[in-house]
């Protein structure tokens, strides 16, 4: 059996003849493999978990009004960079390149929305927020191209891209690329985690704080309701927190999300995989852990400077087998809400749900481009005559799973206003101006193809064949 000490002194050695990528890459890998194969892991003892005070998760409506002159604005922004983790391919909706190019409303991609407010903000306060967009060697070639389009906008756009490390072949703990697999294939980006180091390696970090920035806003890119909110900025400005996390009310929904604790003096984030087996039904339940994490992080640049520098983000490590034609592999990540326990004076701030609008699949699709939101100015507002404050639940059958497929089964996005809840499955199309109302199901028999006509008003049914249309 081969010992830990073994496994890693053969690893050094191969790692150390992979061309492809850097040093920095190389020494990040190694100690992240080493912290995996010294069995270090952060038990929590659930005895000790506190929940976390108004001081620790901040109610949003307790927070300040934003200063009153567009100059006090404009110095806020000018302390701020967006960042866009934008790593992620269209694949699972069926689409080739970065996920942040599908068109999301009105013909716009999630690129498209999140350039537009940021020169809003840029064009109100006569400001420089620039955009910064983490890529992984997935869609960095890509997004080259595409943030072309928008070089005569007043926003700087940057992008830089996460490490590059090697899947590990789960059977003797040596990189695949060293088999001969150097393709993609042989990679993998180490999750978002990664943001801290690689915003120091690029030299990102440097220039911004030459610039005089203080803080990064990081989210995801098909988040929606990740915007820029300058009560939260001055906050963190006004209180010198390093760190800021945006958690919300969990829901049905949300059950397996990461939520906020106060655990020996610091505020941290708790996974579903740190739960012990036996605990796994109270951390789901809404009653005990009412919040979970958004991934729209507040963090201050001089603050990761200094604990990158000092290798002292040792997130836990999620370990993520797959396999590669047939060899199983492994591959080690850390993620980005999980660093919150190294920041000084971290906090939460329990923000509005319109904060959490990710569109992960087509079913999130239906919901922003129905009359259930409008756009403004690249902001998805969620319509005022929705009386029920939660999005209706929509469960869509794997024939709308590609979105060439779901457009080409609408001739128009129908009217949710009053959905509660909408299935539908099977050889399922509808017409235009359609309206849905309360809760339906629209599952069509097997062999049977159920055409919705123009103009259907359905309210509270259950439809499996077309006589219960009429």
């Amino acid at each position: 059996m081969t010992t830990a000490t073994e496994k890693l002194s053969a690893l050094k050695s191969a790692v150390a003849g992979l061309n492809e990528i850097s040093e920095s890459e190389k020494n990040g890998f190694i100690s992240l493999v080493s912290r995996y194969l010294s069995g270090e892991a952060q038990h929590v003892e659930w005895s000790k978990i506190q929940t976390p005070t108004d001081e620790v998760v901040v109610p949003y409506d307790t927070l300040a009004p934003t200063p009153d002159g567009s100059s006090d604005v404009k110095n806020l922004l000018d302390k701020l960079v967006v960042l866009k983790l934008n790593g992620g391919l269209g694949t699972t909706m069926g689409c080739t390149g970065p996920k942040s190019v599908i068109e999301v409303r009105d013909g716009l991609t999630f690129l498209d929305l999140i350039v537009i407010q940021i020169e809003n903000l840029n064009s109100k306060y006569g400001s420089n927020v620039p955009l910064l967009l983490m890529n992984s060697f997935n869609t960095h070639d890509d997004t080259q191209k595409i943030v072309e389009k928008y070089q005569n906008s007043n926003i700087e756009i940057h992008t830089f891209n996460r490490s590059q490390y090697p899947r590990l072949v789960a059977e003797d703990f040596l990189p695949l690329p060293s088999k001969g697999r150097t393709d993609k294939d042989g990679w993998y980006p180490p999750g978002h985690g990664d943001v801290f180091p690689s915003l120091l390696n690029s030299g990102k970090l440097d220039a911004l704080l030459s610039q005089g920035k203080e803080y990064v806003f990081v989210a995801n890119s098909d988040n929606l309701g990740a915007i820029v909110d300058l009560k939260i900025l001055n906050h963190l400005i006004q209180n010198k927190n390093e760190y800021c996390m945006e958690v919300t009310p969990k829901t049905l929904a949300d059950v397996k999300g990461g939520t906020l604790i106060s655990y020996e003096g610091r505020v941290q984030l708790l996974e579903i995989a740190q739960v012990p087996d036996e605990h796994v039904n109270e951390f789901k339940s809404i009653e005990k852990f009412k919040i979970f994490n958004t991934n729209n992080l507040w963090v201050n640049l001089n603050a990761v400077k200094r604990l990158v520098e000092a290798g002292a983000l040792k997130m836990e490590i999620i370990p993520n087998p797959k396999e590669v034609d047939g060899i199983k592999v492994l591959q080690l990540e850390t993620a980005a809400g999980a660093a919150i326990r190294f920041f000084d004076k971290a906090i939460g701030i329990n923000v509005p749900r319109s904060r959490f609008l990710p569109v992960k699949a087509t079913s999130d699709l239906l919901l922003v481009q129905s009359d259930l939101y409008t756009l403004e100015d690249g902001f998805v507002i969620r319509n005022k005559a929705r009386a029920n404050p939660e999005n209706p639940s929509i469960e869509l059958g794997p024939e709308f799973k590609k979105v060439s497929n779901f457009l080409g089964r609408f001739k128009s996005i129908p009217s949710i206003v009053e959905l509660d809840s909408l299935k539908v499955a099977g050889n399922v199309w509808f017409g235009a101006g359609v309206i849905l109302k309360g809760k339906i199901s629209i599952v069509a028999n097997p062999g049977v193809k159920l055409e919705v006509p123009d103009g259907a008003v359905i309210s509270d049914k259950e439809i499996n064949g077309p006589e219960d249309l009429l």
